[in-house]
């Protein structure tokens, strides 16, 4: 199963038309990404988004939070958490990455190496990723947008996160972060790219296993009592 929690979401029409060309490449299940400001108003016809897919390619929505105020973050998670599968705050900032790795409420720390001369982690980050279960996200097009020396120090900001990866066991997840059909890739040049980068079959198809356990966590979410309990019902 190949799952892309990190698709820039736009209007119907256009979320439709990529939703359909992802589905023609080989994905099962796409996420649609919105910032803060916008994601209230995409929930207005996200159903409609759903029907009329007709099971050709599941979809849901991820809400990107994008800013450099843990307090902010801390706030518009605690605002959206019940309403969102998936919660993204894109790094770069230390502050920001140490902050939503220490939150067990946000599911994924997205590209904490952006516009950064390092990868934005390291072994005592990589810990609280662990303690916290949040999953660190490298995306696709950082590469695919990026050219000699600047996607030289992409890939190599990659691989120092495989090293840490490897060694801590974070969850990891890779996604396209798409904003049109000329960025979506089918899933084999999207494994093959990656495995150049350094990642194994196993590494990258454990990526998509992750991808899709943050899903189904959080349809459980608001029956978590503690964290590894749940509440169940009795059936009376």
């Amino acid at each position: 199963m190949f799952f892309d929690l990190n698709i820039k979401g736009s209007s119907l029409e256009n979320n439709l038309i990529l939703a359909n060309q992802a589905s023609e490449y080989g994905w099962n299940h796409i996420n649609f990404s919105y910032g803060q400001n916008d994601f209230a108003d995409a929930l207005k016809f996200k159903e409609e988004l759903i029907d009329e897919l007709n099971e050709k390619i599941s979809c849901d929505y991820t809400l990107e939070i994008k800013s450099n105020k843990v307090n902010e973050i801390r706030k518009i998670t605690n605002k959206f958490r019940n309403k969102s599968s998936c919660i993204s705050v894109v790094g770069g900032d230390l502050k920001v990455n140490r902050a939503v790795l220490e939150n067990i409420k946000i599911d994924v720390l997205s590209r904490p190496y952006l516009k950064r001369f390092d990868s934005g982690i390291n072994h005592v980050l990589s810990r609280e990723a662990v303690n916290n279960n949040v999953a660190i996200e490298l995306c696709f097009k950082d590469i695919l947008r990026s050219y000699l020396s600047h996607r030289s120090k992409v890939i190599s900001n990659f691989k120092d996160i495989y090293t840490l990866y490897r060694k801590f066991g974070f969850p990891l997840i890779l996604s396209s972060r798409a904003e049109s059909v000329f960025d979506i890739r089918t899933t084999h040049d999207f494994v093959a790219i990656f495995k150049q980068t350094g990642l194994s079959d196993d590494e990258i198809e454990k990526s998509f296993i992750t991808s899709s356990n943050i899903l189904e966590f959080n349809k459980n979410r608001d029956n978590l009592i503690l964290k590894g309990v749940r509440r169940v019902n009795d059936g009376s």
